[in-house]
């Protein structure tokens, strides 16, 4: 039988776990950024002249991104910024960007996203708990 996503609000995750996710992930983030580029585009062509037009468009962008970042809760991450997201990795985050197919980033409970650190290649092939400790 196929394996079945979860969906769970708060979730800790192996490294194997978070990468057989990404793709769904990705997938969904690819959906929702093409929307909000071509909704971008529509605006940026309106310009001032339709101000009316101009915020219902800028609703819309709203309402993707929102519907982007309750997907992903719903999958275990947690968004950091816009197509940003974090997994709880038990000590730390798997960190993942769009448009990364694989998670090749962590860092620490108390970094952020300029705080992530490349997993080694050796640890991003074998399925581990948590990455070892990265700190020098």
């Amino acid at each position: 039988m196929d394996k079945v996503v979860e969906f769970k609000r708060h979730r800790v995750f192996t490294l194997s776990e978070i990468q057989e996710i990404i793709p769904i992930v990705n997938k969904i983030t690819k959906t929702y950024s093409q929307q909000v580029e071509q909704l971008i585009r529509q605006i940026d062509s309106f310009g001032s002249n339709n101000e009316q037009l101009v915020v219902s468009l800028e609703k819309k962008v709203n309402e993707h991104v929102e519907a982007w970042q309750n997907k992903l809760e719903k999958l275990g991450g947690l968004t950091r910024g816009l197509w940003l997201a974090d997994f709880d990795s038990g000590d730390g985050y798997f960190c993942w960007k769009f448009p990364e197919e694989r998670i090749e980033f962590w860092h620490g409970y108390s970094e952020g996203f300029s705080g992530r650190v490349k997993l080694p290649t050796e640890i991003n092939k074998s399925p581990i708990a948590t990455p070892p400790d990265l700190s020098l």
